[in-house]
């Protein structure tokens, strides 16, 4: 008799899922920060050249609305609209979609916690994940330290070579013994490559390691400042931006985030440029988004946390099957 119908994680995973989901609700309501929920389907897509979409055709009454809909890879842009029109400090628990990515690590719908906090820079925000990761661990009885570095830091004590002036050979020889193609890759390649396969594996797991500010080609939705707090920052410009680990595992992803409308479209048609380039599809941006920023964008930060990678880590599994009710092999 078949078994498919049964679920891929345990009854304890999903239980310890409902008990961190309670968590973060309460997390976020002692700090005064407002849950909202906003659409799955929007008329704009994720512009981001490394990140693919879904699409659904609607069959109705449209009004003179598109058909084609994206299903949205994170609520960044709704919720920066709620922002926009005054709703204060919020945050958004629920379901997004990526296509094309699905295996041992990564299922094609997944839970991201999201959240913004007027005021505040990178590096605050990076403390209250911290905070919150810290809250998770203690459901499973563990706990870890909380450390940031710099970006250029990291590299340079780890790898021995700066990141911002560094040639391409030069990143390309610290890969050492890891065999990559090199058809198509750019500089910001050469960079991720080092930090998925020469840095992050040796991530204490004891550690929760907060990276900040990016290079300025990585600034995605963050904002640029020139120089990186040292004296000798060569003129370089850093997104600031940060991601936190814990031990290897990449689990947020947060800016200081841009104000200008002006600024962000440019950077839309850059990712639009690259993905002509590539033969891929160019989503229509969002312009309600757009529109958002330009009648003003509150100063703050904001951070996007997958969920289900939290709970990877705290029940120490590489399989996010073991999370989830059903995975997309049994969905």
């Amino acid at each position: 008799m078949s078994t498919e119908w049964q679920p891929t994680g345990s009854i304890e995973a999903l239980e310890l899922r409902a008990r961190l989901n309670a968590s973060v609700r309460g997390f976020f309501a002692e700090r005064g920060v407002l849950e909202v929920e906003t659409p799955v389907m929007s008329r704009g897509g994720n512009t981001e050249p490394n990140i693919a979409s879904f699409t659904v055709d609607f069959s109705g009454r449209t009004d003179g609305g598109p058909r084609t809909r994206w299903l949205r890879t994170s609520p960044e842009y709704a919720l920066k609209r709620l922002l926009a029109a005054g709703v204060g400090d919020c945050y958004e628990l629920g379901r997004v979609f990526r296509n094309g990515e699905a295996g041992g690590r990564h299922n094609p719908e997944f839970t991201m916690l999201e959240w913004y906090r007027l005021g505040w820079d990178h590096r605050r925000l990076a403390g209250e994940t911290a905070e919150l990761v810290r809250m998770a661990l203690a459901l499973v009885g563990r706990d870890a330290t909380f450390v940031q570095v710099t970006y250029r830091d990291l590299y340079r004590s780890r790898l021995g070579l700066d990141p911002f002036l560094a040639t391409e050979a030069e990143l390309r020889n610290a890969l050492g013994d890891v065999a990559i193609d090199p058809e198509g890759l750019v500089r910001d390649d050469w960079l991720d490559l080092l930090m998925s396969h020469r840095l992050q594996p040796a991530f204490d797991p004891g550690v929760m390691l907060a990276v900040h500010d990016w290079p300025a080609t990585q600034c995605a939705l963050a904002r640029l400042r020139h120089g990186d707090d040292r004296e000798d920052d060569d003129g370089i410009v850093v997104a600031e931006r940060f991601e936190l680990y814990l031990g290897p595992v990449e689990l947020a992803n947060g800016y200081h985030e841009l104000l200008d409308a002006d600024e962000q479209r440019t950077r839309f048609g850059r990712d639009l440029s690259i993905r002509a380039r590539r033969g891929d599809v160019r989503p229509p941006l969002d312009e309600a988004f757009l529109a958002a920023l330009g009648h003003g964008l509150p100063a703050c930060a904001g951070v996007a946390l997958g969920v289900d990678r939290l709970l990877m880590a705290m029940l120490g599994t590489d399989r996010i099957a073991d999370v989830l009710a059903f995975d997309f092999a049994r969905g």
